[in-house]
């Protein structure tokens, strides 16, 4: 979602001036919807508005913090601006403390109530984000869990959501962090067989010496120590999937066990003479190529083309870098919940640096910088720049952290973390516009302090 699709719900009794108030939100290219009266609004709001709310204190039936605190019961993220004439003190910590984004007093520049409404809109807007990419999470089953919007991941979808139901043997190619078992994870999950275990196997991490007893099972007496009988890890996939990560890795003395088990379906335990029928899909994956690992005499050219059936490839996270935000978000987000820490917008300035990066590690060092990004021991740009860094990037992401540490110096008081940084309150007010950052985040006790922000 965009903010040009996000709308202010203008609440004003004064004819005049809410015809002047609309015409200031047109002029800034922001849809808006003038009501004369409270409760009209009240019918307009839900959990999923695509908008902020801008409404003056004195109304007449319902007044301004009376539909404040319908509006917080029904939706506690939707951003709500009081505008009072009548304003003091102790009217903005009931209004802060009642859960207001911020309170603006009569007469003001309509410059002010513009940036106030730019950021309103920019936290209503990564809220709704939020909100969708957690439902998205939420069902991270089959291919749900393939996050991403561009044509490639797209088309990895779509042959997972194809293959699902089929048993037909799948090779994954994708260099490392590429999300390989993800796929596997979704073909595994969106199929018949997603009642059946999914059993995932290192090929280059298993040492040759249990390889076989892990792989294939063991009997009483197979060798020292064998004390009793044990299934291994192809017969533990009966009637699911089978996921041989990093094939590339495996002995080639053992390729030739694992062909016949490709081959025939059965399993035959070390120790043992007795067959065991497996009914399992296999999904390999690789990083290197195959082929060219069978023509050197590195990889069994007849179990290479047992395993490559169907060929699944994923492209690298520099290849799609269109799904880079997205993605970073839901990282984000998972993030914040499993270490309980608040989510940090992302901003513009935060959106550039990791465009501009290649991300050798693909889509996992990308999940572990939005975690060290969550946990505020990482700032893009505060070191191990990429390249590709620009000196606009370099300088917007210095002005970040300075204007950041400002703001958490002063609790998010706008006006006294200007004047610490030495510039105009209006210049300030223009970079948390353009930065994207959001004044009440570093509040932290400002409602207990009864300060309201920059005010």
């Amino acid at each position: 979602m965009s903010s040009g699709e996000l709308k202010v719900l203008y609440v004003e009794d004064d004819d005049a001036v809410r015809a002047a108030g609309c015409q200031t939100f047109a002029l800034a290219d922001i849809d808006v919807e003038g009501h004369a009266r409270a409760e009209s609004v009240v019918a307009r709001v839900g959990t999923a508005t695509p908008a902020v709310l801008v409404t003056d204190v004195r109304l007449p039936g319902m007044d301004g913090m009376a539909l404040l605190q319908r509006v917080v019961a029904i939706d506690p993220d939707l951003p709500v601006i009081l505008v009072t004439g009548h304003g003091d003190v102790s009217m903005a910590v009931e209004a802060m403390r009642a859960g207001a984004y911020d309170f603006i007093e009569k007469p003001f520049a309509p410059e002010q109530l513009l940036d106030v409404v730019r950021r309103a809109m920019e936290k209503r807007r990564l809220v709704l984000e939020n909100r969708a990419l957690r439902r998205q999470l939420a069902q991270t089953t089959g291919t749900d869990g393939l996050l991403g919007n561009g044509l490639a991941m797209s088309r990895v979808r779509e042959l997972v959501a194809e293959l699902a139901d089929t048993d037909v043997d799948v090779l994954v190619h994708g260099e490392t962090g590429t999300g390989k078992e993800r796929v596997a994870r979704g073909l595994h999950e969106s199929g018949r067989r997603r009642q059946g275990n999914f059993v995932a196997i290192n090929c280059a991490a298993l040492p040759e010496t249990v390889f076989e007893s892990e792989m294939f099972g063991v009997e009483p007496g197979a060798f020292t120590g064998a004390t009793r009988s044990r299934a291994g890890k192809i017969e533990h996939a009966n009637g699911g999937t089978l996921f041989l990560d990093e094939i590339e890795g495996m002995p080639l003395a053992l390729q030739a066990k694992l062909l016949r088990v490709l081959q025939e379906r059965v399993v035959e335990r070390l120790g043992s003479n007795r067959l065991v029928p497996v009914d399992c899909r296999i999904v390999a994956a690789t990083k290197v190529d195959l082929a060219e690992e069978s023509k050197a005499g590195r990889f069994r050219a007849d179990l290479y083309y047992r395993l490559n059936v169907v060929p699944l490839n994923l492209p690298p996270l520099r290849e799609r870098r269109e799904d880079i935000p997205l993605l970073f978000n839901a990282f984000c987000l998972q993030a914040a919940e499993r270490y309980r820490r608040p989510q940090p917008p992302v901003l513009p300035a935060v959106v550039d640096w990791l465009m501009s990066c290649d991300w050798p590690g693909n889509v996992r060092e990308l999940q572990h910088a939005a975690e060290r990004y969550v946990l505020g021991v990482w700032r893009p740009g505060s070191g191990g720049a990429p390249s590709g860094e620009t000196l606009p990037q370099r300088v917007a992401a210095f002005e970040l952290r300075l204007i950041e540490s400002a703001l958490e110096r002063t609790l998010g008081d706008v006006a006294s973390a200007a004047e610490a940084l030495g510039v105009p309150r209006k210049t300030l007010y223009d970079k948390l516009a353009k930065l994207g950052v959001d004044a009440a985040r570093f509040r932290g006790t400002m409602a207990q302090t009864g300060l309201p922000d920059g005010r």
